[in-house]
């Protein structure tokens, strides 16, 4: 008998493939070939290590802004798997969504996909049968050999290169910069809004005679206090307002986005007007996102050094409060003490917390991997410093804000789960010495 319902086919996905990550395209060719997956408007695919949710997101809210029907598959979810989906800007029902599993599990006969394999083609199927404008797909894992890979973007955009997946992707940024740079395609254009990129990207695009559009060369942007400009190879915008979203990399990854519109101009052209309003209403929950309250709270899936980096720099300028506390979780894999090397200095109290994977480190774990760093002066704490472990983000943020003062902040950061852990039942606020609120839901 076939699943039922949403949550009965993901746990019939996390069944059928032995591994949890199996680097192939092989089985996605199959299936796609089998189920005549294509995609009939342009499409926009977004890798790199970090700043991939911002770049769709802006993708996604400037399109809407032109009035473009748009269709994103853009990941992990935080709260709800078809957050994953949007249409129109709007996650998609679960309910939608289940005739493409079914569709899936009809073609696939023997082969046996990976969790992200069957669900990444349920969806592209989902969006491939809307009358859409715009695609926009955002990579998982590395690029060359990620399940969307299977599509041919007519543009590529290249975030930030850092490590990451090193298991996966190699142990230095010019390895991560190969897998990435598989998402490029001969003759088609593809955009990296790295500053300062591994030569493996220019190397491959002049390997495959990709259209290399890079940051610094073919598109530069500048700025004040008031507003910032941009300017390409044949258009500018100026006098711009600074994107939505917070953070000292947003500009980079506006001007990524701005850069892909130029592409593909002559398909989908945009105003300056929509520019402004996009990146004006532009929303992605867990991006260094601020949530107002007594204490005010911080949500951040920043869950490698660079991200982390980031976001402490963030944090530094956000100005003054007399204590931070941390809630963080994290897979058992990340570079935990390049998080905690950089994260140290500004927190006061940390609150360890357990997740509901395998993979994730246990609270006990992170804890000990904390203080081993802190006997070696790895890690250079406040002076007065507090570490607690509970089982789930959910308790450990209840326990934060009892402890903190109104004038206090808490962050909430790691992995996706972290966070998500925190906003299921709705984003909280906070009123300090007392358990959190919740005001709306995510779904």
């Amino acid at each position: 008998m076939l699943p039922s319902n949403l949550d009965e086919w993901l746990a019939h996905c996390e069944r059928l493939h032995p591994k949890t990550i199996d680097m192939t395209l092989d089985r996605v060719i199959t299936l796609r070939d089998r189920l005549g997956l294509k995609f009939e408007p342009p499409v926009v695919m977004v890798a790199g290590t970090n700043g991939k949710g911002s770049t769709c997101a802006m993708l996604e809210s400037i399109a809407l802004q032109a009035g473009y029907r748009v269709g994103l598959y853009i990941k992990p979810h935080l709260v709800h798997f078809q957050e994953r989906c949007r249409v129109g800007g709007e996650p998609v029902s679960a309910a939608s969504l289940l005739p493409y599993f079914e569709e899936v599990e009809a073609a696939r006969g023997e082969l046996t996909l990976s969790y992200f394999e069957f669900t990444t083609l349920a969806i592209m199927l989902r969006l491939a049968a809307e009358p859409l404008d715009l695609v926009i797909l955002e990579v998982g894992l590395g690029g060359r050999l990620d399940a969307v890979n299977v599509i041919d973007a007519d543009c590529a955009v290249i975030t930030s290169i850092d490590l990451d997946h090193t298991e996966y992707l190699g142990p230095d940024r010019e390895s991560v910069g190969r897998e990435k740079a598989g998402i490029m395609r001969a003759g088609r254009s593809v955009v990296v809004s790295d500053p300062m990129p591994p030569a493996s990207l220019a190397a491959r695009a002049a390997e495959i005679g990709a259209d290399l559009r890079q940051l610094g060369r073919d598109f530069t942007y500048s700025g004040d206090r008031q507003q910032w400009q941009w300017s390409g190879r044949e258009r500018r915008f100026s006098g711009m307002a600074y994107p939505a979203l917070r953070g000292v990399n947003q500009l980079l990854n506006a001007a990524g986005v701005l850069a892909a519109f130029e592409v593909l101009y002559e398909r989908l052209p945009i105003s300056a007007q929509a520019v402004r309003n996009g990146l004006a209403m532009v929303e992605l929950p867990g991006r260094f996102q601020v949530v107002a309250g007594q204490p005010n709270l911080v949500l951040d899936v920043a869950h490698n050094p660079h991200a982390v980096a980031a976001l402490a720099q963030n944090l530094d300028q956000m100005g003054f409060f007399p204590r931070t506390h941390a809630v963080f979780g994290a897979m058992a894999d990340k570079d935990l003490a390049g998080i905690f090397q950089k994260m140290a200095p500004l927190v006061d109290s940390w609150h360890f917390c357990d997740l509901e994977l395998p993979r994730a480190a246990k609270s006990e774990s992170l804890l000990a991997e904390f203080e081993a760093l802190r006997a070696a002066a790895g890690v250079k704490p406040p002076m007065e410093l507090s570490l607690h472990v509970h089982a789930s983000p959910a308790e450990a943020l209840a326990a934060a804000t009892v402890a903190a003062d109104p004038a206090d902040r808490i962050l909430v950061f790691g992995s996706f789960f972290t966070v998500g852990g925190v906003l299921k039942n709705g984003v909280p606020r906070l009123q300090a010495g007392k358990p959190p609120q919740t005001s709306r839901s995510l779904s």
